[in-house]
């Protein structure tokens, strides 16, 4: 049986579905190949979207037309703005979701997708003729031949479980695992290595005492994923906490010479920011306590999940040091922990269209690439399909600078360092956080999608409508002055220091003490501007205010990022032989040549090419 497309997506995880429906938006016909059509969108770990500079990622998604935003809505079951103790460049989402709700949302969106089709079946080989892809063959013997493949196959490339002495191969709990894809792939010319991450046990809430552990509540106001204002409908629930104690650590230490990771069995690097519980207490022997966070499932379930206690020590290890734990005395699991080691490829080998450079097109999304999370992945595998798509039709790739999103970030990243363990995002690793808020991804990105064909003219026209109302606010507040005998009575009421002179309203809204609800309060055609908002009116004040208390720092490094673009713009791909030449060092002649960057603000990002190699390069451009 033979079939034909224009985009086949190897693997319905994360970054498949994103890639699937971004390649299908775009106009291309698309077929999305997955084992097992009721885990599309399957939360492997913790059912758990956004954190720390993920939940800016899963923003930039929507903002980008995507669908985990909305999906992480339509499903949520607790939600928390983090970090709102720091300034909001670092302020992240973050939604717990019902892990069975999820999956069928997706479906629904795959499902309405136009062009888009679904084919239940395993991929073995890929097809390349001329160093050119021409399509797939699936376990079941189907040819699929399509112009672009987007492979998405997460830990499932020769995936192996770990529970401690005990092996088996899967790419997740009772899955099989996809033994002859990376052969097939590598036979190319393309360089692969190991990886393993790991999961926690599941606990049964029946079991729990939870009047031996903390609360951690939610949040209910007008925050959420979605710049469509997707609301959240299913029930709001609860997340508990406890720690661990010296007896659940003297446990753990009699099963080390069990652990895979510490008796040889597992060769491979894991995360190093989700460290397993047993590597917890090899690194930090001092300690004697880890903190735990054992959150729900689902809306109806009574499974939960132990965050921070993610391991592959035998079953009954788990089990009996769990127990040690006053809430969790009578602990009864579902499973226990484990750890699974996988197939990656090496990310130098990509564009920053995240095509291949040895394969045309063939393009490589998520856990593949070597990072780990949801959001990562799905952030990989939106950028994945738009250049599939972009690719069948002709056109420039789409690429995202590192001042414009945390996907760009992390793509450069990706393709320019390379990755030595499972890479994970975080706001420390955007120079220009200021620039890539979660405020602010729509306002970032999303009339670029419009024009790209990625996002809808009603999502296009909601954004000129916000933008409008946001512009109109600060107008307001530049425009209008302060009189000291209008506003010193409330100000020296906020604790703030009183005025001796008139000002401008946005003037006062520079000090920690006032926000634009209190300025409103002060200023007649403020408050009635916002109240004439009748759509998301929390949301644009937001918008408006954070603009304007930071527009100083928000200034200074648009210009230092504009400087940047300088080197941005000079592209070097083709213009050296590298390891001819004498004027730079030999390591940054070997790192160069490995990697081959598309501009000389790429080449300046790589470890090992010094500030002088690049001065180097930039003579021989002049020359």
């Amino acid at each position: 049986m033979k079939m034909s497309y224009d985009v086949v997506v190897v693997g319905g995880g994360h970054a498949g579905c994103e890639a699937a429906t971004a390649a299908a938006r775009m106009g291309a016909r698309t077929l999305l190949i997955t084992m097992d059509m009721n885990k599309i969108a399957q939360m492997s770990c913790n059912p758990a979207v956004g954190g720390i500079a993920k939940g800016q990622i899963v923003r930039e998604i929507d903002a980008l037309g995507g669908c985990m935003g909305i999906v992480s809505d339509a499903t949520a079951i607790q939600f928390r703005m983090l970090n709102r103790s720091k300034g909001p460049a670092v302020w992240s989402p973050r939604a717990q979701c019902d892990r069975g709700k999820f999956i069928w949302k997706w479906r629904e969106m795959l499902d309405a997708t136009e062009g888009l089709d679904i084919w239940q079946d395993q991929v073995e080989e890929l097809l390349v003729e001329n160093g050119m892809v021409t399509g797939v063959v699936t376990l079941w013997g189907v040819t699929v031949l399509a112009r672009c493949v987007v492979i998405t196959a997460g830990t499932f490339l020769n995936g192996l479980m770990h529970i401690g002495r005990v092996k088996v191969p899967g790419g997740r709990i009772a899955e099989p695992a996809v033994p002859r894809l990376t052969e097939s792939i590598a036979r190319h010319g393309i360089r692969y290595g190991r990886m393993k991450t790991g999961t926690p046990v599941r606990i049964d809430r029946r079991s729990v005492h939870f009047e031996d552990m903390e609360v951690q509540e939610g949040e209910n106001d007008f925050h959420c994923f979605s710049f469509l204002g997707t609301t959240r409908h299913l029930r709001q629930l609860t997340c508990w906490i406890c720690y661990t104690n010296p007896e659940v650590h003297e446990v753990l230490r009699s099963g080390l010479a069990d652990s895979p990771l510490y008796n040889g069995q597992i060769q491979s690097i894991g995360p190093r920011y989700c460290p397993s519980i047993e590597t917890k207490l090899v690194t930090f022997p001092e300690r004697d306590q880890h903190l735990l966070f054992l959150e729900p499932e689902g809306e109806t379930t009574n499974e939960m999940y132990l965050n921070g206690f993610s391991s592959s020590m035998p079953m009954d290890v788990q089990v009996n040091a769990l127990r040690r734990i006053p809430a969790l005395r009578d602990l009864r699991v579902y499973r226990p922990g484990y750890a699974i080691e996988y197939d990656f490829f090496d990310p130098t080998q990509l564009s920053h269209s995240l095509e291949s450079k040895v394969v045309g097109g063939l393009f490589l999304a998520g856990q593949v690439n070597g990072t780990t999370g949801y959001e990562e992945a799905a952030g990989q595998g939106l950028v994945a399909g738009v250049n599939a798509a972009i690719r069948c039709s002709g056109g420039e790739p789409f690429v995202m600078r590192r001042d414009e999103s945390y996907i760009g970030v992390l793509i450069d990243d990706l393709v320019t360092k390379g990755v030595d363990e499972p890479y994970r995002m975080f706001t420390s690793r955007a120079e220009y956080r200021i620039l890539l808020r979660q405020d602010d991804a729509d306002a970032r990105l999303t009339e670029r999608a419009y024009q790209l064909g990625s996002a809808t003219r009603s999502r296009y026209d909601w954004w000129l409508k916000k933008k409008e109302a946001v512009e109109r606010i600060i107008a307001i507040c530049r425009e209008t002055s302060i009189h000291p005998r209008d506003v010193n009575a409330r100000l020296e009421a906020l604790g703030t220091t009183p005025l001796h002179y008139g000002c401008k309203a946005v003037d006062l809204l520079g000090r920690p003490q006032v926000n634009l609800d209190e300025l409103a309060g002060m200023v007649p055609a403020l408050r009635d501007a916002i109240g004439q908002l009748t759509e998301r009116r929390d949301e644009i004040a937001e918008a408006a205010e954070v603009l304007m208390k930071y527009s100083g720092y928000i200034a200074r490094e648009r210009m230092v990022a504009d400087k940047m673009h300088r080197l941005e713009d000079i592209r070097i791909l083709g213009h050296f032989d590298y390891m001819n030449m004498t004027q730079i060092s030999i390591e940054a002649r070997q790192k160069l040549a490995r990697i081959n960057p598309e501009t000389l603000a790429q080449a300046s990002r790589i470890p090992g090419v010094s500030p002088s190699d690049i001065n180097a390069m930039l003579v021989l451009m002049g020359r």
